[in-house]
C-alpha cells in the first residue's frame, strides 16, 4: 500500500517507477504464497485412510454376520431340542426336526417374552448399524465441513448397536441358563458373538479417531 501511494504521489515521473512496480508485484506474490502455505489443510496420511477403511470393513462384516445369525435364529442345540429366536424344534428318532412357532411348547417360563425382546433388540441393532455404516461411508466420500460430525454420529450408532446386541444375547443366555452347554451353541450364535465384538471394536476405534482429530484441530486453531 505504501509503495502504491508513493507511485501515485510521484505522478509516474520517477525513472525507477517500472522497477518499483515489479518489486511491489513480487512482494505481493510472495505474501500470497506464504499465506497459502499457512492456511493449507494438512493432507491425510496413508495410516489414517487405512484405519478408517478397516473400521468400515469390520462394520460391514459385522452387519453381514449379525443379519445371517438373526435370520437363521437357531442358537442352541441341547437334549434333542433346538432353541431359536423364531422357532422351537424337537428332533425325532429319524433325526427329522419338528419345528413350531409356539415357543410355549418349550415349557420354559418367560421364554416367549424374552425371545420377543431378543428379536427386537438384535434386529433393531442391525438396522442402526446399517445407518451407522452409511454415515461412515458418506463422511469419507464427501469431505465437507460436516464430515467429522458424520463420522462421530456413525460411530455412535454402531456403539448403540453393540449395546443392543449384547443385551439381546445376554437375555437369551439368562433365559436358557439351565440348558446351556458350551458345545450346544450353534454357528449362528457364534456369528452373532463375533458380530458383537466387531461392533464394539469398530465403534471404539471410530470414536477414538474422532477424538484424536479433534485434539489436532484444536492445536491448529490455538497456533
Amino acid at each position: 500500500m505504501k509503495a502504491a501511494l508513493r507511485l501515485q504521489t510521484n505522478g509516474g515521473n520517477d525513472k525507477h517507477t517500472p522497477t518499483k512496480v515489479k518489486m511491489f508485484c513480487k512482494q505481493n506474490e510472495y505474501l500470497l504464497k506464504v499465506q497459502g502455505l499457512l492456511c493449507r489443510r494438512p493432507g491425510r496420511s496413508m495410516l489414517d485412510v487405512f484405519i478408517r477403511s478397516l473400521v468400515i470393513l469390520c462394520t460391514g462384516i459385522a452387519i453381514a454376520l449379525s443379519s445371517i445369525s438373526v435370520c437363521c435364529g437357531h442358537w442352541l442345540f441341547v437334549n434333542e431340542k433346538v432353541f431359536g429366536l423364531w422357532h422351537f424344534c424337537t428332533l425325532e428318532l429319524d433325526h427329522k426336526a419338528q419345528c413350531t412357532t409356539e415357543i410355549s411348547a418349550a415349557e420354559v417360563d418367560g421364554l416367549y417374552t424374552g425371545l420377543v425382546f431378543t428379536r427386537i433388540t438384535t434386529t433393531l441393532a442391525v438396522v442402526l448399524a446399517l445407518f451407522g455404516l452409511e454415515m461412515l461411508i458418506t463422511s469419507q466420500l464427501c469431505q465437507d465441513t460436516y464430515a467429522r460430525r458424520k463420522w462421530a454420529f456413525g460411530s455412535g450408532l454402531i456403539l448403540l448397536s453393540f449395546s443392543m446386541t449384547s443385551i439381546g444375547m445376554l437375555t437369551f443366555v439368562i433365559l436358557l441358563w439351565n440348558f446351556i452347554t458350551f458345545t450346544g451353541f450353534s454357528v449362528a450364535f457364534w456369528s452373532e458373538f463375533i458380530a458383537t465384538f466387531l461392533f464394539f471394536l469398530s465403534s471404539i476405534s471410530g470414536l477414538q479417531m474422532y477424538s484424536m482429530t479433534s485434539s489436532v484441530k484444536d492445536r491448529h486453531t490455538d497456533v
